[in-house]
């Protein structure tokens, strides 16, 4: 049985990803009528078509996409060893992370912390949205995620997600603001304006569901997607942040800042989200054992 040709797996892979095989030919800098030919090469070697034609661009048979499910394997395999062998033959290894944008400073340096003073790590931090993180994390630029939101997990899902943390959610504001004393809950709801997370947030979520079992109307002084950002708009006293105190535990421990109280049944989760691979970076390997 003749040898499966990578070269012409990749030349598939790249023309089911572009839809057209002009198009693909352009990208890889080869004419349409040879690329036409190698693809040829390919269907003949595993016996099956693996596209058909749909007005001008080519959409993939059934084998067609049995069989890019499997390129694509086989080539992350690869890329996977490469990544991990290049760190093995160097003096220093390197943890590629990808954080929420909108997560936790404090939580990350927090997770970080057993690498920082390693001479003999490189710690690459890349921030962004949930979806570009994935898409980083699929194509094996990042070893990991760390996000608070749990991305869809199904029989076909390919992400492991290890719950790293869950802190509870409190009404944070500066000490002129609350006064002396503690004051109940429905009552700081209603005489203070509120910083709160953005409507599409679970703890948003969460905190509407909350003030209607409190049966409560409360003034919204500012909606914010980033945790960083309503820091320091609670340290202006824009208003009573609804943010968990690992946030703002620097301001707590100077005083700065004040835990007026927790909010029942809220939390914040921290999770870490990485793909099964062959070759798991050991660096990410013994973080997660330390966490757990």
């Amino acid at each position: 049985m003749a040898i499966l040709n990578l070269h012409h797996l990749r030349l598939f892979r790249a023309v089911a990803r572009n839809g057209t095989l002009t198009g693909a030919a352009r990208q890889l800098n080869l004419s349409p009528s040879a690329l036409s030919t190698q693809l040829r090469t390919l269907e003949e070697h595993l016996g099956h078509d693996l596209f058909e034609r749909q007005g001008r661009g080519l959409i993939l048979t059934e084998a067609g996409r049995i069989a890019l499910d499997h390129a694509e394997a086989i080539f992350r395999t690869a890329e996977d060893l490469s990544a991990t062998l290049r760190n093995a033959a160097g003096g220093r290894r390197a943890l590629r992370i990808g954080a929420l944008a909108t997560l936790s400073r404090n939580f990350q340096i927090g997770f970080l912390r057993p690498l920082l003073a390693r001479p003999d790590v490189e710690i690459v931090l890349r921030s962004g949205s949930q979806g570009e993180l994935l898409r980083g994390l699929d194509a094996l630029a990042l070893d990991v995620v760390l996000t608070n939101l749990a991305p869809p997990r199904d029989a076909a899902s390919p992400y492991l997600i290890y719950p790293l943390d869950e802190q509870p959610v409190s009404l944070i504001a500066t000490p002129a603001r609350l006064g002396p004393g503690r004051v109940a809950l429905a009552e700081l709801l209603t005489s203070h304006p509120l910083i709160l997370p953005t409507p599409e947030t679970a703890l948003r979520a969460a905190f509407d569901a909350l003030v209607a079992r409190l049966g409560v109307t409360v003034r919204i002084a500012a909606e914010v997607d980033d945790m960083a950002m309503i820091r320091l708009m609670v340290r202006e006293d824009a208003g009573i942040a609804v943010i968990p105190a690992i946030v703002v535990q620097d301001e707590l421990s100077t005083g700065l800042l004040r835990e007026a109280t927790t909010l029942p049944g809220m939390a914040e989760s921290f999770l870490a989200v990485t793909l099964d691979r062959r070759f798991p970076n050991p660096l990410l390997r013994d973080l997660l054992a330390q966490r757990r």
